[in-house]
């Protein structure tokens, strides 16, 4: 009992009365969902760090809202943020004079934008990989499309004073190290100019019209749809303007790297072959029906979803009934603006009673089509963008 005391920093009244095996409520892990308002139907993968994904039915709102939007974490959720005091400063070898700016005057000094951006781990799919690649074992539900306002990470930076030899920007939080060493960032990453300067990439501050959540990046997220969502950091209190490739925690080794040539699945890849992942490849989801459905003979079944492509657009979007021997146009819609996913529908009828797959493929502006099956194997497991399918029985 005096350990639990000293845990909780004071007497336990009463303490006598608990029996040996019971755990203080005080020292009980509070349940994320009811914490990060989050949908129950949710998957939870590990809770230290906080890491949990929707299922593809979960996915069917054109706006992602909070309850059913993924969340990857590395380090532990901040707590006692005081947005008040709040400040972002913009440093590194890069910038032209070293400049720190409060929330406020980062909304009252620059234009608003606001966007519908997705974002997508970089390791979405992952549990489909064999051998199996460490890490989340994320299924389909690792993305969402938010609707994001804030201000362009461009204004902020050509007003602290941009560089010429500026080639990277690198992003650092307040979110806490699992081992509780103050001198380590749990994850630290960028991109190059050219994606900071893009109308599209914000230092945002609400979503889907609010606050955004804390589990979401309260009170300041850096905001950069269509590439890997690690590039997205959340709690943002700094950024540093580099005249070289960003080096922070989790820009180096194979940390969201792809081999940079194919190579064999199971295969040791040297750091200096891998390279570093930007540009999200095509991808769709099938999110009505939900996988598992049931229709009776002679009736057609209405299937929608959603697909994106990275810093490209979709340009083309099917679905197969016979396991991709032939395809069949699905209805897609323009994208509310650049890097939002869109949306697709179509009717399906069936020839005959029995069990049925439902396969979705999406094809970009390039050309590019989704693989039906798992692309080129890599060590992490990064970026599986193989054809969505859902089963269904006619009866």
């Amino acid at each position: 009992m005096g350990y639990f005391a000293l845990l909780l920093g004071t007497d336990i009244v009463f303490g006598e009365h608990m029996s040996a095996d019971y755990l203080p409520l005080g020292l009980q892990a509070p349940d994320p969902f009811e914490l990060y308002n989050k949908n129950k139907e949710m998957v939870l993968l590990n809770d230290r760090p906080l890491n949990m994904e929707a299922q593809a039915h979960l996915l069917d709102d054109d706006i992602t809202p909070e309850s059913k939007m993924f969340i990857r974490n590395n380090g532990l959720v901040p707590e006692n943020i005081k947005p008040l005091t709040w400040t972002l400063t913009i440093d590194g070898e890069s910038v032209r004079k070293k400049k720190t700016y409060t929330l406020e005057e980062l909304k009252s000094k620059f234009k608003h934008h606001t966007y519908q951006l997705t974002l997508e781990c970089g390791g979405n799919g992952r549990s489909e990989f064999d051998p199996p690649a460490k890490g989340n074992q994320w299924t389909i539900g690792a993305v969402h499309c938010a609707e994001w306002t804030g201000v362009r990470l461009r204004d902020v930076l050509e007003d602290a004073g941009v560089k010429n030899d500026a080639v990277y920007i690198g992003y650092h939080a307040i979110d806490e190290h699992l081992s509780h060493d103050p001198d380590k960032e749990p994850i630290s990453r960028g991109c190059p100019m050219s994606k900071a300067f893009q109308d599209e990439t914000l230092l945002a501050f609400q979503m889907n019209g609010k606050d955004i959540p804390l589990a979401h990046g309260f009170p300041l997220r850096l905001v950069a749809g269509g590439w890997p969502a690690s590039v997205s950091g959340k709690w943002i209190n700094r950024i540093s303007i580099r005249n070289k490739v960003h080096d922070g925690t989790k820009m180096k080794g194979s940390a969201y790297r792809v081999p940079c040539e194919p190579v064999a699945p199971g295969k040791k890849v040297k750091d200096e072959n891998m390279c570093i992942i930007e540009s999200m490849p095509v991808k769709s989801l099938i999110t009505y029906p939900k996988t598992g459905a049931m229709l009776s003979k002679g009736k057609s079944l209405k299937i929608r979803g959603h697909a994106w492509a990275g810093e490209s657009e979709v340009t083309k979007m099917e679905y197969s009934i016979d396991f991709g021997a032939t395809w069949k146009s699905c209805r897609l819609s323009e994208p509310a603006n650049r890097l939002a996913w869109q949306h697709f529908d179509a009717e399906i009828r069936f020839p005959k009673s029995g069990y049925y797959e439902i396969w979705a493929k999406a094809t970009d502006a390039e050309g590019t089509a989704q693989p039906m099956v798992l692309p080129g194997w890599n060590p992490k497991g990064y970026l599986n963008n193989a054809c969505h399918r859902i089963a269904v029985k006619i009866k």
